[in-house]
């Protein structure tokens, strides 16, 4: 009886383990044609700006648009890293559209020595980017230094109300004429976390441990068994 229940259990335990990993794999399709439908939105045709107060994050996540206007003059300072590069700051800065309306536009990345150089630019601008709400604050992520324009996440909300722009803001993915010293980094999916095949590895070497473990269990049950017989 008892080698039974063993073997009823080994098996249950391994089935299970097996059938979490066969689940991550299939998470893992899941998550891949999401990430394909992402960049499929995110390079797709230029749409026009929603309406003051209209846009949806859900929506209009990743919206592709294009728009000219001129930049005002003051800017906001991201902190970030960049691999290869190092530390430097993502400007933002209010982008003022011919009709008046003002948003904000993340221009891209500097070398945090750069930090005092001068990079405004001057004229009208044509900005292709995509419409975005970054989640870049974490329990962990400092308070914005605002006095010292050091931010640690893109607040949008707060940026807005500092900037005097609505709360929209778009992702440079290139201005003409370029600025020299301003590296557009795009939004794109690489961001987004797809573990699922690592947490289907972790799933099936429990399993085969699982396996090796309750066969050693059993061996040792039914050689003992043999022993009292």
């Amino acid at each position: 009886m008892r080698l039974a229940l063993s073997i009823l259990f080994g098996l249950i335990g391994f089935g299970f383990l097996l059938w979490l990993g066969f689940w991550q794999l299939d998470r893992l399709e899941q998550k891949r044609e999401i990430l394909a439908e992402i960049d499929a939105r995110i390079g797709g045709t230029f749409q026009p700006l929603p309406a003051p107060g209209a846009a949806n994050p859900e929506r209009d996540r990743y919206l592709p648009v294009m728009l000219e206007g001129t930049l005002g003059e003051d800017e906001i300072l991201v902190l970030v890293s960049q691999k290869h590069v190092g530390a430097g700051y993502r400007v933002i800065s209010p982008l003022i559209l011919a009709e008046g309306r003002r948003i904000l536009i993340d221009r891209g990345f500097i070398p945090v020595q750069d930090r005092a150089a001068e990079r405004s630019a001057s004229g009208e601008i044509t900005v292709e980017g995509n419409l975005h709400w970054p989640d870049d604050r974490t329990p962990s992520t400092p308070q914005n230094d605002i006095a010292g324009n050091t931010w640690f996440a893109r607040d949008v909300a707060e940026m807005a109300e500092l900037l005097d722009t609505e709360p929209l803001l778009v992702i440079a993915r290139r201005v003409t004429p370029r600025e020299p010293g301003v590296t557009p980094l795009p939004v794109d999916s690489s961001g987004i976390p797809n573990d699922h095949l690592q947490y289907a590895i972790t799933w099936f070497s429990l399993a085969a441990f699982w396996f090796g473990m309750i066969s050693v269990l059993i061996w040792r049950q039914y050689k003992g068994k043999e022993g009292i017989g």
